[in-house]
């Protein structure tokens, strides 16, 4: 197999080729058809978030298809599966057990402390991951197993609100957007100051205004997601909601948030985040999906040039999701 490996935060990937690891109990191998490149991969590699297992093969936005499988696994070879952001939970602890195994104390994660899928193959535990629906199955599915699924989370943490706000329209408000306006919502995109590539993909994408991200929108917003890591963002976002209004804060990782005043915050309005993700919550997704449909926008890269990848998402680059083809697509 082929793997692009990440020796230490802030040096570049490098390229190796080893055995086909074996499976162990419980586990599949998955042949990679591609893997999405994600923000958390940037945040990763760039060291933003602590103690990643090294070396680490980065990427848990993985499509493909189980090639073998170690002892007491009942998927058949051959099935079409996602591996996702979450590897393994311990099954035992108050969260698990209060069926919130996204917050599990001892959770694992595909690509930070599991090799992921920068690679032409990936080992899974079987139980975590997701089997994939008929059509759902190309490069384009990638961006789901984490901008789409993460986007899904944030927008039922947002109730029934109306009108909705997304701060950063990158892989995961792309597809937002599309869940979002067949549920009826109206959608508002906010984008880096002057982005007009990316505000006119939203309004190609359903989004009836599309605008910089510390403008306020033409009308106040009921709820509002923010993609961007950036902890400005949560003072703005307040501003544009309404009393009782909820600001979800949808990454992994966020700069500081600056000082704001209680008004802000008051009238009953709420801010919130959204961390990780449940098996339960692939399976709703991915049930979903089809049926709206839910169409990605992708920018597909050899593995090889996964550093350039990560490049382009970094400038803000990218139009919809970047997705790394091991055979070069």
């Amino acid at each position: 197999m082929r793997a692009l490996i990440l020796d230490a935060p802030r040096q570049p990937l490098r390229l190796a080729e080893a055995a086909l690891p074996e499976p162990r109990d419980g586990e599949v191998l998955v042949a990679v058809t591609a893997c999405g490149v994600c923000r958390t991969d940037l945040h990763v590699a760039d060291g933003e978030l602590p103690d990643p297992k090294l070396p680490l093969v980065l990427g848990h936005e993985v499509v493909g298809t189980v090639v073998a499988r170690g002892p007491n696994v009942a998927l058949p070879l051959g099935t079409a599966v996602g591996i996702p952001w979450l590897a393994w939970t311990c099954g035992t602890c108050r969260f698990c057990r209060e069926g919130r195994e996204n917050l599990c104390e001892r959770a694992r994660f595909t690509g930070y402390t599991h090799n992921g899928g920068f690679a032409t193959h990936a080992v899974a535990d079987a139980r975590y991951v997701l089997v994939l629906p008929p059509g759902l199955r190309g490069p384009e599915a990638a961006p789901l197993l984490c901008a789409g699924l993460i986007g899904y989370r944030a927008l039922r943490a947002t109730g029934a609100a109306e009108r909705l706000g997304l701060y950063g329209f990158g892989a995961a408000a792309h597809i937002v957007a599309q869940v979002a306006r067949r549920e009826g919502r109206r959608v508002f995109a906010f984008t880096r100051a002057g982005d007009v590539l990316a505000q006119g993909f939203a309004r190609e994408l359903g989004a009836e205004w599309a605008g910089d991200s510390l403008s306020r929108p033409p009308t106040p917003l009921d709820a509002a997601i923010i993609f961007a890591p950036v902890g400005a963002l949560v003072p703005a976002a307040l501003h544009a909601v309404v009393q009782g209004g909820i600001v979800v804060c949808a990454g992994i990782h966020m700069s500081d948030v600056p000082a704001f005043p209680y008004a802000l915050l008051w009238g009953e309005r709420t801010v919130r985040s959204v961390a990780n993700l449940t098996r339960r919550d692939g399976a709703e997704f991915l049930a979903l999906a089809p049926g709206i449909p839910v169409h990605t926008t992708i920018e597909r890269y050899p593995l090889e040039r996964a550093g350039e990848a990560l490049a382009a998402l970094r400038a803000g680059r990218v139009r919809g999701a970047a997705v790394l083809l091991p055979e070069g697509g």
